[in-house]
This record gives structure tokens, sequence and C-alpha cells, in this order.
């Protein structure tokens, strides 16, 4: 899961693209990188870290420019080295450069393409620089030395008939503009805004449209499935469907859990698609488990907070903040290892012991993933002296892996893959597991815009909506992201960073 920004500005942009990619931290603490077009040259600052630690005051200097891109990364099925930071710039043609969110389902089959055909070397493993590649190459079949709006549609055109999966891009040209570009069935959000000055119209896009708000954007709207926008460095707008067959079938997943609640993504509040998802998931409760002896709602923060909140009006319960977050704390079920993201459960929260103390407690989360933090915060809740821990789930079971850019385990690693919702209840040691079903998640979603008759709800259903994924890939994907897989990429990647650090004499 990535974030992306793209502005074209009258005046310097860096400021504002660093702004944007602050309130889009949620989505890639891994790395962050912003690059900037200035006098016909590409200035690029990018490096492994939170935006905050990546971009100093003598780096910031140096992104001159009135149109740049910016990126935040969480790695998917590749290696978390800094060389696979974005954005990411080819020299041909012109200077291309391009930050992208999701992931590409028939990369190798791409990286092939691009050896054989297009004689294109990709440097890393990351698929944002083959679809950059891929890019360029059909760019580069425009035999002119000034691009138009209509070649540029006719590039993306072919690009969307060769890549698959879930892609929201953003890239610029030198010389020319920006482009952005959208999937078929639009899985990654993105959106566009602008913003009047003195000096004429600015235009942002990115991927929440709470990354406008911050830097005084009008919204205009949501980026269409299979669209694509050109917006010349003059401040010329252009739009096209660049894509044969679309459907919009947003990934329900932004909305369960990474999304910010004050962005709206395909006009769809996600503030509000929690509240339904506790409004749904409190009527099951009340069905379900009217024999349940509750004294208390607690939610698990951050996320689910406001999904516990109407859980507890729909109950008629007490509603408490039991657990304190340290926010400094990655998100742990990207973490590799099992021990290693125990002790992190453990510093990321911390319970308020009077709030449990002789109580019968229904913890809520926003989804259940390997289970381990779950089974972590039940007994922070017993050692806290609950008397009963029950355990509400707003999101279904998680059986399969993510294969459209979010780095959810390998299927043998997710608790619900292969077992029923008893075998979970005692994998995480409560008195009481329940989870939302499939068809209230998609209506409490589906609730804020009737016009979205489709979810990209894989990870539920194994229903795969590109129709182009079978076991081999799994299998593949599979053997990336085990622990096993991670482990030895990082050992590696430490050895390599230690030998660099020995021969250069660096540290930095």
């Amino acid at each position: 899961m990535c974030g992306i920004v793209g502005i074209v500005g009258k005046t310097p942009v860096n400021q504002a693209i660093y702004d944007g990619l602050t309130v889009l931290q949620h989505r890639g603490q891994d790395a962050a990188g912003i690059i900037t077009i200035n006098n016909n040259t590409f200035s690029l600052r990018k490096d492994n870290g939170l935006v905050k630690d990546v971009f100093h005051t003598r780096h910031m200097k140096r992104l001159e420019g009135h149109i740049g891109i910016g990126h935040v990364r969480y790695p998917t099925a590749g290696s978390s080295s800094s060389a696979e930071a974005q954005p990411f710039y080819v020299n041909s043609p012109f200077g291309i450069a391009l930050a992208h969110n999701g992931n590409l389902t028939n990369a190798e089959q791409l990286k092939e393409l691009l050896f054989t055909q297009a004689r294109r070397h990709v440097n890393t493993t990351s698929d944002s620089e083959i679809l950059l590649n891929i890019l360029a190459h059909e760019l580069s079949k425009i035999d002119k030395l000034r691009y138009e709006a209509e070649d540029i549609f006719k590039a993306i055109s072919a690009v969307n008939g060769l890549v698959s999966g879930g892609y929201a891009s953003i890239a610029m040209i030198i010389g020319h503009g920006m482009l952005a570009f959208r999937d078929p069935h639009g899985i990654r959000p993105l959106v566009f805004g602008k913003r009047e000055t003195e000096r004429g119209v600015e235009y942002m896009f990115a991927s929440e449209s709470v990354a406008l708000q911050t830097d005084g954007f009008e919204f205009i709207r949501d980026v269409a499935p299979g669209e694509a926008i050109y917006v010349t460095e003059d401040g010329e707008l252009f739009t096209q469907m660049c894509a044969e067959k679309t459907k919009l079938a947003p990934c329900i997943f932004e909305f369960v859990y990474f999304a910010r609640p004050d962005s709206v993504i395909d006009k769809m509040s996600v503030y509000a698609t929690r509240v339904n998802m506790g409004t749904k998931l409190g009527e099951k409760i009340a069905r379900e488990w009217g024999d349940k002896d509750i004294d208390v709602v607690i939610p698990i923060p951050e996320t689910s907070c406001d999904i516990a909140l109407e859980i507890a009006s729909v109950l008629q319960l007490p509603y408490r903040q039991g657990f304190v977050k340290n926010r400094y704390i990655g998100r742990t079920f990207i973490m590799p290892g099992q021990e290693l993201r125990k002790k992190s459960v453990r510093r990321k929260l911390n319970a308020i012991d009077r709030e449990f103390k002789g109580k019968n407690v229904l913890l809520v989360d926003d989804s259940i993933v390997r289970g381990t933090t779950s089974a972590q915060i039940v007994e922070m809740a017993r050692e806290a002296g609950a008397k009963k821990v029950y355990f509400a789930s707003a999101a279904p079971e998680v059986r399969f892996p993510n294969v459209y850019g979010i780095d959810m385990p390998s299927a043998a690693e997710l608790i619900a893959h292969g077992r029923e919702v008893e075998d979970i209840n005692a994998y995480i040691g409560a008195d009481g597991l329940i989870y939302q079903s499939l068809n209230d998640l998609i209506a409490a979603v589906g609730q804020e815009n009737p016009e979205v008759t489709a979810f990209e709800t894989a990870v539920f259903d194994g229903k795969y909506i590109t129709g182009d994924i079978d076991q081999t890939y799994l299998n593949r994907i599979d053997a990336q992201r085990n622990d096993k897989a991670k482990s030895s990429r990082d050992m590696a990647m430490s050895a390599g960073l230690e030998l660099h650090n020995q021969e250069t004499g660096s540290n930095d």
C-alpha cells in the first residue's frame, strides 16, 4: 500500500508535496520520495523512513520547480531496500518519472517483454519500475519531438492493454507535463483537485482527498477507472477514457483499514462507512449474542474507534477507551517474524486497568489478519482484570492474500485460512468471537454511494476481480511474502548495507 501526490503549480511545489505526503503517511511508513522538474532537469530525493526523516532543509532547497510528484511506501512483494523507494525515472524518451500505488499481477511477463522487445533493463524488483518502463516504451513508439494530448492518451491506452492488476499512477514528462491514470477497475484510489492563484490555476493529484484539503486544493472528483488525465506544464487539462472495458470496483479494505476517516473515496465518506459498519455489526451482535453478559465496549485503536462507538450505541452499552496507543510503532501485521510482532504489540498498546477490572468486555477491531495481535490483546485484557473477553471484527474472515497492493501475509499465515470461527476463537483465547458478514460489509460501504455496484473483496472470498490469478501465482507470492523469505531478504539487505558502510566509511 502506498500514497502518491502530484502537483502542477505556478510556484514551487516542494513544500506542498511534502505536506501532502505527511497526511498520507498512514499509507506507507517504509520509504518516501519527491522528484521535481526545474530547467528541464529532474531533482530527486528518496530514502527509507518517514517523510519527516527523509527530507531535511538541504533536500527541500534542492527540490526546485513548479511541477513534481511524491510517494510514501509500504513494500508489497519485493524488497524493502531504499533502492526500491519511489519515484523512479528513466531518461528516454525526454525524461519520465513515475510514482505508483498498487501491484501489477503480470509483472514477470511484462519484465520479459521489456527485455525481449524493448531492450530495457529493470534494475529493481519493484513492479513500479516495470510500469514506468512499459509507459516509456509505448511513448517511444511515437516519433515526435513534442507530444500532444492525444499521443499521451494513445500510450496510456496501450499500457492499459498490457498491464493487469491494481494501479493508480502519476507520471511526468520533462518539457511536457503530468499525467495520472487509474486501472480499469479503479481498485486503488486516485483523486484530483485545483487551486486558483494569482498566477493561474494549479492542479493536484493524490491517493486521498485529505491531501487536497491539507494543501488548500478544491476537490474536483475521483479519477475514473481506466481514465487518464494530462496537465501540461502551462496548466492545460485534458481527460480521456483509455480502457475499453471498465467497471468501478474499489478495494473494500481501503474503507475497513487503510484510508483516513476524513477522506472521501469514490464519493464515499470513509468515516460514514465505518459508522455503518458499526451499525451492521452491532445489529448482528444483538441478534446472535443476546445471551452474552457484556458490560462495556472497548475499541482497539485507532481505526475501530468509530465502529466501536456505533456498536455501543446500538447495544446501548457504555463505550470506553481501554487501550492507549503509542502512535510511533508501525503496523504489526506487515512486520516479519512472529516474535517481533509479539513484542511490537506490547510496545504499541497499553491497557488502562480500571476499564477492564471485574468486567465482561467486548473488544472491537477493524479486522483480524494473522491473529497474533488479537491473541496478545485478549491476553492483555485478561491481565488487566477482565472477567470475560469477547471479540468482534468489523471485517469478515481474511482468508486469502491480497494481490493488488497490500502486503498481507502468505495464505498459510492468515489465521482464517482453512479455519472456522471456533478454531480462530480458540487461537486468540477469547470467550466469544463474531465477524461482520461480507454482505453486511458491502452494504455498509456501498450505502454511501449506490452508484458503486461492486467492490474488490478477494481477501474475504478469494474472487480476484482481474480474472488472471491462479494457484501458480498465489504460490509465487506466498514464497515471496512468508516470514522466512522476508527474514532472508532483511538479512541480505543488512549485510549489503554493512559492507557498503565499510567500503565507504559512511553511516548515512
